[in-house]
């Protein structure tokens, strides 16, 4: 039976607004399709490692289920259409423990954000991208189907090609259309552990964005660090990582013998307890500085490991709490290619306003998918953590919330925690689209959480 429920304090990586909820943890499959349908007044929502930023994965006063526990999942034959292979996976399995079974047999998840610390469910409801998404797309694009249990209690399989207006729904719809049971993905083969990693220092944000649209074509992941510290002629100035899979023989320098040789793990944890105000003007400038010092004008063909390139945060456990009680929140967006003159006013205005972030990162989006609420579109896209003490942090954000709309731009709802609800139907102009299908599934509106009621979705 469902372990006996407990009212519990939820919050999101951001830890900006905690709320207390009834959390269940199913231990199965069958005890997490137990948990619906819901009597209860405030609704169910799913939640896997809680990895949202905001309140996407919280439901205030009503139950949670947590679903880190029913993580099973199975290899299947490799696809002979496209050389990948199939992976079945329970909502709660995650990309760090897909990957220590995928990578020593010669597979990669399709698709990886910053953190490997996702569950599949999570993945689908935030439909994730990564540093390929200019090359490969955002995670739902790899899903060939996927089991769902409705509000009802009903489970369907949906896909692509099976009710594909629920599946696009699902894709991106932050876990609000039902619980994902399980997913089948394709994942792509490689024949090391280890990224073949070119670095380029740019002077500013016209440089790196010259270097993006002209050489992303030619690797397989990019990403670009920005200093939002830095003004005048610096302003924007980054640090572009880009590379590929290294081939067995490239690789066997530092691998040896066993080139899908893989080890992740947590160096350091974070301090329990770090006080307000570490992270100010001066010191996240001091981190900048040397930050960008440090990184070589030009490099190339460096042998990286999968967690420095792709999770070099998860390398500190439970980093979020160096901005600490207060918590922080991170803002991501993106605008159409065209609008680079929005995007650097947008840089402009966070260096100009001392914005006090050490993470901000711009990648180049390639063409979004079809869901109605799934975040990518051709474009590009910033993403920076900022603490919460930032003096006048929400009126800007307000401003830059309203440019990047005015830009047919959008800001992604599993990082946020403070747009305005008006602005969700004109950044997601399909949102009427979502809410049919989503009545159609869930007419009494049981899965909720705190953002579909601050959103007003």
């Amino acid at each position: 039976m469902l372990a006996r429920p407990h009212i519990t304090e939820v919050s999101g990586w951001g830890r900006t607004a905690p709320t207390a909820a009834d959390v269940r943890r199913p231990t199965s499959s069958t005890e997490l399709r137990r948990a619906l349908p819901t009597r209860s007044v405030r609704g169910l929502l799913a939640r896997g490692l809680g990895r949202g930023y905001g309140d996407c994965a919280q439901n205030s006063g009503g139950t949670v289920v947590e679903t880190t526990d029913v993580d099973a999942f199975t290899i299947h034959d490799a696809d002979p259409a496209d050389d990948t292979v199939l992976v079945t996976a329970e909502a709660g399995a995650s990309i760090d423990r897909l990957l220590h079974a995928l990578v020593p047999q010669g597979l990669f998840v399709p698709v990886t954000p910053g953190t490997r610390y996702v569950t599949v469910g999570g993945a689908v409801a935030a439909d994730i991208h990564g540093k390929n998404h200019h090359r490969k797309g955002s995670w739902c694009q790899h899903v060939i189907s996927l089991h769902l249990q409705l509000a009802s209690g009903e489970v369907v399989e949906v896909g692509p090609e099976r009710d594909p207006e629920l599946f696009w729904a699902t894709a991106g719809g932050m876990g609000l259309t039902g619980v994902v049971l399980d997913a089948t993905f394709r994942c792509p083969r490689i024949a090391s552990s280890r990224l073949l990693v070119d670095t380029d220092r740019a002077a500013d944000l016209d440089e790196v964005l010259a270097l993006m649209a002209t050489g992303d074509h030619a690797y397989d992941y990019s990403v670009a660090w920005i200093d939002l510290m830095a003004g005048g002629k610096a302003t924007g100035r980054s640090v572009l990582t880009r590379g590929r899979f290294a081939t067995a023989e490239e690789a066997s320098a530092a691998t040896g013998a066993d080139p899908l040789a893989y080890r992740a793990g947590v160096l350091a944890p974070a301090p329990p307890w770090v006080p307000d105000g570490l992270l100010n003007k001066l010191t996240v400038r001091a981190f900048n500085e040397l930050w960008f010092r440090k990184a070589p004008v030009s490099r190339r063909d460096e042998l990286q490991t999968i967690p420095t390139f792709f999770h070099p945060l998860d390398m500190v456990g439970g980093w979020n709490r160096m901005y600490g009680p207060a918590g922080f929140l991170q803002w991501q967006f993106v605008v159409p290619f065209g609008s680079e003159r929005a995007l650097r006013r947008i840089v402009e205005e966070l260096s100009r306003a001392g914005c006090t972030s050490f993470l901000a990162v711009l990648k180049a989006f390639g063409d979004g998918d079809p869901g109605p609420l799934s975040f990518p579109a051709a474009g590009w896209t910033l993403a920076l953590d900022i603490p919460t003490g930032v003096r006048g942090l929400g009126p800007l954000l307000d401003r830059l919330d309203e440019l990047v709309a005015s830009e047919g731009g959008r800001v992604y709802l599993a990082k946020d925690s403070r747009l305005r609800p008006e602005l969700v139907p004109v950044m997601y102009p399909r949102l009427d689209a979502w809410r049919e299908v989503r009545r159609r599934v869930d007419p009494e509106g049981r899965i909720t959480s705190d953002l579909a009621r601050r959103l007003r979705l």
